[in-house]
């Protein structure tokens, strides 16, 4: 029974074949079978009690759209609201009307994400999409959901295997320990909206598939190329010119600001460490105010940098 309940753990059913692994289940036993090279082929016989995660309610299964897709596990479904899962199963959740639709838009220009799979309501049950959709209860959608009122309508996504490749002009934003959620989503969303942007995030910062992410990103995530996990050391093997901002730094609306390839922000309370930024050889800027306050909120500075740089002299 224990071998049963471990191989439940990484999600077969939900996720499907998409990591190697497939299962099969007949009355006396469970196979499950892993790709060449990724795993061993296990038999196990079954329990004769019944294994299911106690917040889902089975009583209302899944509805598929075809009668060949499985019953998917709705517990593994809930789990990717954790990084850890996020990480382990390489999908993420995607939630509200509005969200899916720029999500189906991208899936036209980037073939892996036609791999993601619909979970609506009654109320969006004729909803037209390109990916396979399973119909579910409210109560069930209420589970999954990440807000407190769902619209009864979100995806599983697989993540990106790879960032897309740099184009000729793009430049790149980079973050170092952004914390907040809705910074990183509204600077996402501004990258997005000018276009010709790359977003860099440093080791500890925080997750862009995160749900708040996500939804304060409105869509942008799937726009924006995107990296995680790069260290501040290896930006000048990357780039010949990096600048940042600094209250002592020059005029952000001078042409040279324009010339850089990188631009470093720092995290919201501490920055960018200054020993980093001299090793780095950073040149600094400093958006003028007149007003008494020290400091800018991180997205609004972010804000107005790209606007500086977008801006037709």
């Amino acid at each position: 029974e224990g071998v049963v309940d471990v191989l439940f753990e990484p999600a077969v059913t939900a996720f499907g074949s998409g990591h190697g692994v497939s299962s099969e289940r007949d009355s006396q036993a469970l196979i499950v079978r892993a790709a060449p090279g990724r795993g061993k082929t296990l038999t196990t016989a079954l329990a004769t009690r019944t294994i299911r995660p106690a917040f889902c309610d089975f009583s209302e299964p899944t509805k598929p759209t075809s009668p060949e897709t499985p019953l998917v596990n709705l517990a593994d479904i809930k789990k990717l609201h954790q990084k850890k899962y996020r990480q382990s199963f390489g999908h993420y959740l995607v939630e509200g009307e509005h969200l899916v639709l720029e999500l189906q838009k991208a899936a036209d220009r980037q073939p892996a994400l036609t791999a993601s799979e619909l979970y609506v309501t009654g109320a969006y049950e004729h909803w037209q999409s390109p990916f396979r959709t399973h119909v579910i209860s409210d109560r069930q959608m209420a589970q999954l959901a990440d807000t407190r009122t769902p619209q009864g309508i979100l995806a599983v996504v697989p993540m990106p295997e790879r960032p897309a490749e740099p184009v000729p002009g793009e430049k790149t934003i980079y973050l170092h320990e952004v914390q907040d959620p809705g910074n990183l989503g509204t600077i996402l969303r501004t990258l997005a909206w000018f276009g010709g942007f790359r977003c860099l995030l440093s080791p500890g910062s925080v997750d862009p598939f995160n749900p708040k992410v996500v939804r304060a990103s409105m869509g942008a995530l799937f726009h924006v190329p995107l990296e995680t996990d790069v260290a501040l050391t290896s930006l000048p093997d990357r780039y010949q010119s990096l600048a940042c901002l600094d209250l002592n730094g020059g005029s952000m609306a001078s042409r040279g600001f324009r010339e850089h390839d990188c631009y470093l922000f720092g995290n919201e309370a501490r920055g960018v460490p200054r020993e980093a930024l001299n090793q780095l050889k950073a040149v600094s800027y400093s958006i003028q105010g007149q007003g008494q306050i020290e400091s800018l909120n991180l997205a609004s500075a972010v804000n107005m940098c790209t606007y500086e740089l977008m801006r037709d002299l």
